[in-house]
């Protein structure tokens, strides 16, 4: 047995507000989001502002240099629009350039076959043709109302402050110093002498931060030239020479082929609402079969999630994972770490944003490109180097992701949420929409319910706050591990969501999170 105390109790309030709130990962990212709404801009520019902040504030999870997608939805238009920014691998990839070794699996995300010098999993080689920027710059083109430089003002400033080393960051920087010290760069940003992680400081009036110059002058390029700069000019330039110096096959001719997609969100019917999902290479169509199995399954859902409840959510994300292993070919490992930022935005109109980025890997492939600062991407780890399979390595083939960011209805109420944590993800958003539909929880009991999580691998993993006899009615049917949710490591994926119920907005986010928050604007009477 651990010795971890079996009497702690920890709660996390959700926020309510008559003005618009953003929920993240990272509480001064939704600070920056939320001034954003407070002068007046909409849940979109508050995504591209909240976006950038991220990929400052906690660089390892997702950045400019990364991937994803959202879910949109506008309130006056009452229609829902899905952004697809998922990565690709270089045209000039040559999967022979990716040996498979004689036995073994990769050490990271994936139980792939092994690659000799894990030459998928890190460095120059394991880097895919990014599309974040061009995701939030499409969106902003279409949806914006506040002028693209003045959302990217608030990272760049932030970038060159740095952010606080406190105990998270810096145990997050130890997890990957082995890695972080192969490139010369990447160890200059984050460790100390190129070689060991930080100590964080023993007493609050200690503020060691992180800083980072090179990318507050990219972030202030961009916003001066605009987003396409990343694609087709100085930055895309410097970006692509600095990968292609360290090995890599990013081109600048990748990037300029290079397109975000946005269109139309198709409604998948529950209940008496429905759910906008995000396109196929995404969670999104795994979380649709989901649906149709809890239809049949809780087809008379009763006051409370009981044992029955949770039986159905394995099964149904069991038998929806399984179809997808064997059409698809994704086949990320359950042990994965959260590697990923989701946020979650509403404005005081009622529109609202479930945006999910991604690095991939934690620190993504741990290289730093020199000249914009910018941490790069591992996206070719997400494809099969064994030759034959659903998703085996090409050129200039789209990645499949577990990302599953969601806007769902009820009938009286409409939230937008998602998570992080890699194939952990798709249980999380499931249970999470099932309360709020089937059970009708507000958002914070949602977010303070149990969960269990079902991710492919051999057992299922159990809330130990869950009552006796739920354990025992899943033991029954499968192998069961039950742990306590904490801060880290955790076993379940870590979301963040918010919902609108008539004029009153909620935010919520991982109760276990340091620095997870959702924060609301401080007035509501700014600019329409």
């Amino acid at each position: 047995m651990n010795a971890l105390s079996r009497n702690q109790v920890v709660l996390k309030p959700a926020v309510a507000s008559k003005g618009g709130i953003v929920a993240a990962q990272n509480r001064e990212a939704a600070e920056i989001g939320s001034a954003v709404l407070e002068g007046g801009g909409d849940a979109v520019d508050a995504a591209v502002a909240t976006s950038f902040a991220l990929g400052v504030l906690e660089p390892w999870m997702s950045g400019p240099a990364g991937g994803g997608a959202m879910v949109i939805w506008r309130a006056e238009e009452a229609k829902a629009y899905s952004v697809y920014y998922g990565m690709r691998s270089p045209a000039g990839l040559d999967p022979a350039d990716y040996p498979l070794s004689a036995s073994g699996t990769a050490s990271d995300l994936f139980p792939w076959r092994s690659v000799i010098g894990d030459r998928n999993v890190e460095g120059a080689t394991a880097i895919a043709v990014p599309g974040t920027v061009d995701g939030i710059g499409l969106a902003h083109e279409r949806f914006g109302r506040v002028p693209w430089r003045d959302l990217l003002g608030p990272a760049a400033i932030s970038a060159r402050r740095g952010f606080h080393l406190d105990w998270y960051a810096s145990l997050i920087i130890a997890s990957a110093t082995r890695s972080l010290a192969k490139d010369s760069d990447a160890a200059a940003l984050f460790l100390e002498d190129g070689q060991w992680p930080p100590i964080p400081p023993w007493t609050a009036s200690d503020d060691r931060r992180i800083k980072n110059a090179a990318m507050a002058d990219t972030i202030d390029h961009l916003a001066v030239e605009g987003f396409r700069e990343f694609y087709e000019g100085d930055v895309a330039k410097q970006l692509s020479s600095d990968v292609q110096a360290k090995g890599g096959s990013l081109s600048l001719d990748d990037l300029r082929a290079y397109h975000a997609e946005i269109r139309p969100a198709t409604l998948v019917p529950y209940r008496n609402g429905g759910f906008y999902l995000a396109p196929e290479l995404t969670a999104g169509p795994t979380f649709a079969a989901v649906l149709h199995h809890l239809t049949e399954g809780l087809a008379s859902p009763c006051v409370e999630p009981g044992s029955q409840t949770y039986c159905v959510y394995a099964d149904a994300v069991d038998a929806a994972y399984r179809t997808r292993l064997a059409e698809a070919g994704d086949n990320e490992a359950p042990h994965s770490p959260a590697c990923t930022t989701h946020f979650s935005v509403v404005d005081r109109h009622g529109n609202m944003v479930a945006m999910t980025q991604t690095l991939l890997s934690v620190f993504g492939s741990r290289v730093v490109s020199p000249s914009t600062g910018l941490l790069l991407n591992n996206g070719i780890m997400w494809f099969d180097p064994e030759p034959g399979h659903p998703n085996s390595l090409a050129p200039a083939k789209r990645c499949l992701m577990n990302v599953c960011p969601v806007i769902g209805e009820t009938g009286e109420a409409r939230f937008a949420i998602g998570a992080s944590g890699g194939r952990k993800i798709l249980s999380a958003v499931v249970q999470l929409s099932s309360f709020l539909v089937d059970y009708r929880m507000s958002l914070e009991e949602a977010f303070h319910q149990p969960r269990v999580d079902l991710s492919g691998g051999p057992a299922l993993v159990a809330d130990e706050r869950l009552p006796r006899e739920t354990i025992e009615a899943l033991s029954a049917r499968r192998q069961v591990l039950t742990t306590k949710q904490t801060v880290y490591p955790n076993a379940f994926a870590c979301p963040t969501g918010v919902m609108r119920k008539g004029e009153i907005n909620y935010g919520a986010s991982e109760i276990m999170s340091p620095w997870a928050d959702a924060v609301a604007e401080k007035h509501a009477g700014g600019a329409a």
